[in-house]
């Protein structure tokens, strides 16, 4: 993918009143530089969904990539999968996004089946899926949204699917999250966010990235009847987890085959 993004440089100077953030256009021309110094881990992320998604994704499924932003999600498996071996939706709701996605998919996969629609994932009628991406996405909406939206994909998702989640998280421990909340801060000054950067995105996301702890989300996910799921990466207070929908002993063989190996 070629990078022509801008540098982020939203709040680096004062403002009289930080407004909520948006994905606006704004920030679509600086969002690359902006998840390379804001999310830890965000790159192994992507280099493993083409992995995970050889594991577990029927060749020709469906997947869903929602909240897909740029479409880094379907870049990521179309750099490792052949066009025949998936279709692929990306989902967004800011107009931005969608414009970008689109020419971003259209110029580096025209082979795969890729399409990018404007919507809200919490309206969307499902079609059944080998797999679905929510990259940082859930954490944008409404705690109360959230258990309904779990519910949903798990429908959609057909037996043997996977679910990639991946969020900011908070811990539960109070002194723990402290301690992760100033080396997440580090780690931003590291790549070259001022004090005053740092501060003011922070103010701009109050009630508007409202994160859950890791056994919040393991226990949506088990009440929505995903029978396993799998905490596999961790950076800092970013996580991603993986679930995948029973197939009726599918994944047992599964995890005998990989310990034979």
């Amino acid at each position: 993918m070629s990078d022509a993004s801008y540098r982020d440089a939203i709040f680096s100077t004062p403002l009289d009143r930080v407004a909520q953030f948006s994905f606006d256009e704004q920030v679509v021309a600086c969002f690359p530089d902006m998840l390379r110094r804001s999310v830890p881990g965000y790159g192994q992320i992507l280099g493993m969904l083409g992995l995970i998604a050889a594991r577990h994704l029927r060749h020709g499924a469906h997947v869903y990539d929602l909240g897909c932003s740029l479409g880094a999600g379907g870049l990521a498996l179309a750099g490792q999968l052949a066009p025949a071996a998936f279709r692929y939706t990306g989902v967004d709701l800011s107009p931005a996004m969608v414009v970008q996605a689109r020419q971003t998919l259209t110029a580096e996969c025209p082979a795969h089946d890729m399409e990018v629609i404007e919507g809200d994932i919490r309206q969307i009628a499902y079609r059944p899926s080998g797999m679905v991406l929510l990259n940082f996405t859930l954490q944008f909406l409404a705690p109360a949204e959230r258990d309904a939206v779990i519910g949903e994909l798990f429908q959609a998702l057909e037996p043997g699917g996977v679910l990639i989640l991946s969020e900011k998280i908070v811990a539960e421990d109070e002194a723990e999250n402290a301690w992760l909340v100033e080396r997440y801060h580090d780690f931003k000054r590291a790549n070259g966010y001022s004090e005053l950067e740092i501060s003011q995105k922070r103010t701009a996301l109050e009630n508007v990235l409202l994160p859950d702890t890791l056994a919040t989300h393991h226990h949506r996910l088990a009440r929505a009847g995903f029978s396993r799921a799998h905490t596999w990466f961790q950076f800092l207070n970013f996580a991603s987890l993986v679930a995948v929908k029973d197939a009726g002993g599918a994944l047992h063989r599964d995890a005998n085959q990989v310990a034979e190996t």
